[in-house]
C-alpha cells in the first residue's frame, strides 16, 4: 500500500509565515517556481529529496513540513 503525502497548506503556510514568495523558495531550493505551485496546490507529491531542499530552503525540519 503506498501512502500519498500532501503538503500544500503546510508548505505555503511555513512560506507565507517566513515572507517568502513561491519565487523566492523556487531559487533557495533549487527548484522551479512551478514545482512549488503544484507542490502548494496538492498538484504533485514530493519526493523525499524534494522535502529535505524545501526543508532546508525554509530553515525546518522536513517532519514541519509532513505533520501539524
Amino acid at each position: 500500500m503506498q501512502v500519498v503525502a500532501y503538503i500544500g497548506e503546510r508548505l505555503k503556510r511555513i512560506r507565507l509565515t517566513r515572507a517568502m514568495s513561491q519565487r523566492k523558495l523556487a531559487e533557495v531550493a533549487g527548484m522551479s517556481q512551478r514545482a512549488i505551485v503544484d507542490l502548494e496546490t496538492d498538484k504533485r507529491e514530493p519526493h523525499p529529496s524534494t522535502l529535505g531542499k524545501l526543508a532546508q530552503a525554509l530553515n525546518v525540519d522536513p517532519v514541519d513540513l509532513l505533520e501539524d
